[in-house]
C-alpha cells in the first residue's frame, strides 16, 4: 500500500482550504482553480471526483501535491496534462491498487463451501464479475475456487478496473511471494509457475478470466450475472454514489444471485434496494 504524506506546503493548503467547505461537501461553483481541475481530471482519467468524499479527497489531493511540490489545483492540472507520468503517477493514488490472493481467507473458505455450491444449484456455468479487481488476485483466486469446486463447467469471470496499468499487471499474472501469503503450498504448486522474478498465473487458470476496462460510475453493467466481487472499492465513494453503484449491481445480478462486498463495507438499507444478507459481507438478490 502507497503511503504518502497528508500535510501540504503553506500555500497549498491554503488554497485548498478554499477548495473545501466541510470534510463533506465540496465547494465546487465558486472555485474556478478546482472547477478546471475536476474537469480536466474527468477528461484525462474518466475519474468523477464528485463522487469521492470530501473529506478523504481534500486528503489525497493535500498529500499529493505536496509530493509533486506544485502551489495549487490549476498548476496540477496542467502538470497532469503534460507528464504522462504524473498522470499516471495520480491515478495509481486514487484508484488505491492494493490487493492480495484470498484476501480475508475465511470469506472465501465460505465463497467455496457455502455460496459457490448453492449457485451451482442452480445455475451449471457460472457468470462472475470482479468489479474493481485491481492487479487481478481476487478474480484469479476466485477461478482457483472454482476449477476446484466445479472444473467441468464453462464459467465466464470477467474483471474490470477503470486504471489500464493496473489492468495489464493483472493479464500478465506475475506476482511476489508477499501477494501468495494465503495460498497453501499445494494451491501455489498447481496453480502458479516459479520464475526468476515471482510466481505466473500458469496459463489454463489465466484463460479463465477475462479482463475489461469499466467505470463502475459511468460504464454499462454485464447483466445476468450469479455472482459480484466487489471488495474495499467503494468505500471512499459518497452515500450517493455508493447507493448508485450497489443499485446498478442489483440490477447486473440474475434473482439469487450474489453480491460480495469488502470487510470494511456493510450495505446499510439492503433491503431497501433488493437485497438480503446471507453471511458477513454476503448479499442475495430477493
Amino acid at each position: 500500500m502507497r503511503v504518502w504524506p497528508d500535510s501540504a506546503a503553506t500555500l497549498g493548503t491554503l488554497l485548498l482550504e478554499r477548495v473545501f467547505l466541510t470534510e463533506a461537501e465540496l465547494v465546487t461553483v465558486d472555485d474556478p482553480s478546482y472547477s478546471f481541475f475536476r474537469k480536466r481530471v474527468k477528461e484525462l482519467t474518466g475519474i468523477d471526483l464528485d463522487y469521492y468524499k470530501g473529506n478523504q479527497l481534500e486528503r489525497r489531493l493535500k498529500g499529493i501535491m505536496a509530493r509533486v511540490k506544485v502551489p495549487g489545483l490549476y498548476e496540477y492540472a496542467k502538470l497532469l496534462e503534460r507528464d504522462p507520468a504524473r498522470l499516471q503517477e495520480f491515478k495509481d493514488y486514487f484508484t488505491i491498487n492494493v490487493s492480495e490472493f484470498f484476501r480475508n481467507p475465511e470469506r472465501f473458505e465460505e465463497l467455496k463451501g457455502k455460496i459457490l455450491p448453492t449457485l451451482l444449484r442452480e445455475s451449471r456455468d457460472l457468470r462472475i464479475w470482479s468489479a474493481g479487481c485491481s492487479n487481478g488476485a481476487e478474480p484469479y483466486s476466485v477461478a482457483i475456487l472454482v476449477q476446484e469446486v466445479a472444473p467441468f463447467g464453462r464459467h465466464e469471470i470477467l474483471a474490470t478496473d477503470i486504471d489500464d496499468t493496473i489492468l495489464a499487471k493483472a493479464r500478465e499474472g506475475l506476482y511476489q511471494g508477499n501477494d501468495l501469503k494465503n495460498v497453501s503450498e499445494e494451491r501455489r504448486q498447481r496453480y502458479f509457475q516459479a520464475e526468476a522474478a515471482g510466481y505466473r498465473i500458469k496459463p489454463d487458470l489465466k484463460r479463465r478470466v477475462r479482463f475489461q476496462h469499466h467505470n463502475l460510475l459511468t460504464d454499462p453493467y454485464p447483466q445476468g450475472l450469479d455472482l459480484i466481487l466487489c471488495r474495499n472499492v467503494v468505500i471512499y465513494f459518497t452515500e450517493e454514489a455508493k447507493n448508485l453503484v450497489y443499485r446498478k449491481f442489483h440490477q447486473a445480478l440474475r434473482p439469487g444471485g450474489i453480491l460480495f462486498v469488502g470487510g470494511t463495507e456493510s450495505l446499510f438499507g439492503a433491503r431497501e434496494i433488493g437485497f438480503e444478507a446471507v453471511g458477513p459481507f454476503f448479499y442475495r438478490k430477493i
